[in-house]
């Protein structure tokens, strides 16, 4: 590849020391649970794509090893290894010191999705060990630390070389640290969705992907020389589409604009926004500017072909949305975001750049493709007369409430009215929930029955939904409103309990109720889930009583396997088949109890597998969605 731009040692710059990763990981990466333990294979991964932007490199090789750990190597340049002004090697620099990188003026990197020159280093420090070769200048370069701290000596302040060779690149292999992570092991899932979400977005990218851990090697290349109008269709795949992919880019004030659009026959929007190749999952200005303008031309062209009326009200940007699949990916040289995770971009003249940028090339497109546009303002019409509907529905909720929030007969409210204390489960089943209001902390934690499955939200429209009187009851009790998409009529400052825990049978129907519940949140409170404030309960499968010692619950069929090849002694064995068979002390102990229960907390890290699985576990076709409930009816990292 053609080294585009000057790297060396001089290029990397220094802001702090790396003390403070350890105590505070959550900072850099988000969480201590799997996705931040997927974040650090992302951290170096977007490494080497910004090699990649900068003309560096066009393979990257992602290990999953059978050790746990995982290898990350690209064909770049290579980390600088020449002496740094600090007095030590380059490399060693950017592995040791928080805030040191190549990304902090435009010399060696015009865009970047490292933007914080905290990636290496955090992932050093939050590992056992990081091992790195870095290829360059003919030699191949070794350091290696554990725990953050170098065990490699320098030869006169460089690392020492350890063979020669024609190639360029850096390799790096890590350990993530049990001391730091709830789990150390990665999930492919959401791993290999990024991956193909990054090949995407860089065309001309290769990513070669290989999970050793089974007794088979998994051997994945993602490499789509189609792009974004790949990954639109790709988001697509299992729909009714209504035309052929719109795509542009275009470039103005050092920042360029990338845009996929496609409508379905569904009713709901699904908008991607990336900066940097950085998915940003809360949105951000480039999204803002898009949505407006967007709005904007089909209202002008509404009114130029006379399907709005003069007296006519405009659509709203619901309304032109409606049905819309789309990627927005800007390539920003100084982006600004809301915390290291990036998950919402914040740079004004990002909005400013894409909202004339799209205004400009959609506008040339639907004047030669004039049966589109009449599609696309077709959606909005028919998204428009079911809005009006909708909110005849929403005003009879909001005005004509059967019951108040602390008078329903479902709700079993807490005496705290201290929101960040307060925790309301979501229990399915009568005798669940007696047993529930029993064992509780009346303090500070609800409890609220449902009867059955919930509304399958993903194929209704909001009228049905404000309809179902479960659904009514829980929009009532968190108290912060609801909305189609991000935004809108929902308000996080209004929510009464910082912990919302669905509480349901550790079996097939149990993850059923949770996926409604789940899938309810995640297409009209989605805040809930972006902000951590959704859980579900993991009650244990198992009692032991041992004939010697003292009795346990086994939370999954492995434990249980586990206890059997630890135990020698005999023990009778208690299968809870649901909620309703604890009584009051034992749900308390196992399911209730801070100190002692378990959950997991719900986390969107990637839009596109969010989506799919969404779609999946809510369409109409059963066989897929049966097999996935089952498979992950005890998946105690199910971050859909």
């Amino acid at each position: 590849m053609a080294n585009k731009q000057s790297y060396d040692a001089n290029s990397i710059a220094v802001l702090e020391g790396l003390e403070a990763v350890r105590k505070r990981p959550g900072m850099y990466i988000g969480s201590v649970s799997r996705k931040g333990l997927n974040h650090l294979i992302y951290e170096i991964v977007d490494n080497s794509v910004d090699e990649h932007l900068a003309g560096a490199c066009d393979t990257i090789y992602v290990t999953l090893e059978k050790d746990g750990s995982c290898t990350v190597e690209d064909n770049g340049r290579g980390i600088p290894v020449g002496m740094h002004a600090k007095g030590v090697s380059a490399a060693r620099v950017v592995f040791s010191t928080l805030h040191a990188g190549g990304k902090f003026d435009n010399a060696a990197y015009k865009t970047s999705g490292g933007l914080h020159g905290v990636g290496s280093s955090v992932v050093n420090a939050l590992s056992t060990y990081l091992d790195v070769q870095i290829s360059r200048d003919g030699y191949i370069h070794h350091d290696r630390y554990e725990q953050g701290r170098p065990v490699v000596d320098l030869v006169d302040g460089l690392l020492p070389v350890i063979g020669k060779t024609k190639k360029t690149g850096t390799k790096i292999n890590f350990l993530p640290d049990p001391e730091i992570f709830e789990k150390t092991r990665f999930k492919e899932d959401e791993v290999k969705s990024r991956l193909h979400e990054t090949a995407y977005l860089n065309p001309a990218l290769t990513i070669v992907y290989e999970d050793r851990r089974g007794d088979e090697t998994e051997h994945i290349e993602y490499h789509e020389p189609d792009g974004i109008v790949g990954f639109v269709k790709d988001m697509n795949k299992d729909l009714e589409v209504l035309h052929e992919v719109i795509y542009f880019k275009g470039e103005s004030e050092g920042i360029t604009v990338e845009a996929a659009i496609q409508y379905t026959n569904e009713f709901h929007e699904n908008i991607l926004g990336f900066c940097n190749n950085i998915y940003n999952a809360e949105g951000g200005t480039h999204i803002t500017g898009f949505k407006t303008i967007f709005t904007t031309v089909i209202n002008s062209y509404a009114r130029e072909l006379g399907i709005l009326k003069e007296k006519d009200p405009n659509f709203t940007g619901a309304d032109v949305r409606n049905g819309m699949t789309a990627v927005i990916s800007i390539k920003h040289p100084d982006p600004r975001f809301e915390g290291q995770t990036k998950t919402k971009l914040d740079n004004q003249d990002a909005s400013r750049v894409t909202s004339k940028i799209v205004g400009e090339e959609i506008q040339l497109y639907f004047d030669k493709n004039l049966e589109v546009l009449k599609t696309v303002i077709g959606c909005a019409e028919k998204a428009a007369k079911i809005r009006k509907t909708e909110e005849k529905a929403k005003t009879n909720l909001l005005t004509k409430q059967k019951f108040s929030f602390d008078s329903n007969g479902k709700l079993a409210n807490c005496e705290s009215r201290d929101a960040s204390q307060c925790e309301i489960f979501i229990v399915e089943g009568d005798s669940a929930g007696g047993s529930a209001k029993m064992a509780r902390n009346r303090m500070f934690q609800a409890i609220m029955p449902i009867r059955g499955k919930i509304l399958n939200v993903e194929k209704a429209s909001i009228d049905k939904v404000l309809a179902n009187a479960e659904i009514k009851t829980m929009i009532n009790a968190f108290g912060c409103g609801f909305s189609e998409g991000y935004g809108n009529d929902f308000d996080i400052t209004k929510l009464r309990y910082d912990k919302i825990i669905i509480m349901a049978d550790a079996d097939v129907d149990g993850a059923h109720i949770s996926t409604l519940l789940l899938t309810l949140f995640y297409r009209f409170m989605p805040e809930l889930i972006f902000e951590g404030h959704v859980y579900v309960a993991m009650p244990p499968l198992y009692k032991v009583i041992p004939s010697k010692g003292e009795e346990e619950y086994l939370y999954d069929d492995a434990a249980l396997e586990r206890y059997r090849k630890t135990h020698t002694g005999n023990f009778t064995l208690q299968r809870y088949k649901g909620l309703g068979e604890m009584d009051a002390e034992q749900l308390w102990e196992t399911t209730l109890n801070p100190e002692t229960r378990m959950m997991k907390r719900i986390e969107i890290e990637d839009g596109r597998l969010a989506s799919d699985v969404t779609a999946m576990l809510m369409g109409t076709d059963v066989p897929p969605r049966k097999a996935f409930i089952y498979d992950h009816a005890r998946d105690a990292e199910l971050d859909v």
